[in-house]
């Protein structure tokens, strides 16, 4: 934790050192958001999250254009497995990105039910950095709409997160948007690395207390060797931060 946390805040990485250094654009985005002076191409360190959507990808060259890791739809609830799931960390691996499973959670299941469903589906060999929660409202869903309280909602993750840091020996990452955030997280699991979406302002504006890892900042990106909008985040510490934080992580602390 503190490797990483070393290099992270509120408003990312050594930020003084880099301000006035005019970003260059590291990928294009076809709907380009202005962050103001602190842009996410100050952040040296970029990568992806995917899920079947993405359909075929051309790894090496993802990897060649300066990706540097990748976060994978691996499960949603408690029976579903994204269909790409098995391809896309196979393949990651075998081009050298690092990468890791996120699990898409419903409150209308529970965080045991959810957790067996991911456990019986992500090996280990498939989490070379930690597993991630991803907790967020999703209106559009056919299947659950439930909006539990914000206790209820808290004491799920918990237990969530619980099951897969004993089985898999990493502590998983919490990946969320500004309302769930809001509503249920603000305050709370201050010992865990956050992953926040945040596509018209910067994280400091709309996270103004929560110290991040890594920052979605657009879903229009356009990355080599996938054909069609891919989300880009940011990570929020400098290059070596990166270099030590996956060497660290990529440990097993069961093995």
């Amino acid at each position: 934790m503190a490797v990483l946390l070393a290099g992270c805040s509120s408003s990312g990485y050594d930020y003084l050192e880099t301000a006035s250094i005019k970003p260059k654009t590291r990928f294009k985005d076809t709907d380009p958001q202005d962050f103001g002076a602190k842009h996410p191409q100050q952040h040296p360190v970029h990568g992806i999250d995917i899920s079947k959507w993405q359909g075929d990808i051309d790894w090496g060259t993802v990897k060649n254009s300066g990706v540097s890791f990748a976060f994978i739809k691996a499960t949603e609830g408690k029976d579903r497995v994204d269909p790409r799931f098995d391809e896309y960390w196979r393949e990651a691996g075998a081009a050298g990105i690092p990468h890791a499973p996120y699990h898409f959670y419903y409150f209308c299941s529970s965080a045991d039910q959810q957790a067996d469903w991911f456990i019986r589906n992500v090996p280990k060999a498939a989490m070379r950095l930690p597993p991630v929660l991803d907790v967020e409202w999703n209106g559009e869903s056919k299947t659950c709409r439930y909006r539990p309280d914000a206790e209820t909602v808290r004491a799920e993750m918990q237990r969530f997160m619980d099951r897969l840091e004993a089985y898999y020996g990493k502590r998983p990452i919490i990946y969320t948007s500004v309302d769930f955030h809001r509503e249920n997280l603000a305050g709370y699991f201050q010992d865990y690395h956050f992953w926040v979406r945040s596509v018209a302002k910067h994280p400091e504006v709309t996270y103004s207390d929560r110290r991040w890892a890594f920052w979605q900042y657009t879903s229009t990106g356009v990355i080599p060797g996938i054909s069609g909008p891919t989300d880009i985040n940011v990570f929020g510490g400098s290059t070596k931060n990166w270099n030590n934080w996956v060497a660290a992580v990529s440990k097993d602390r069961n093995s």
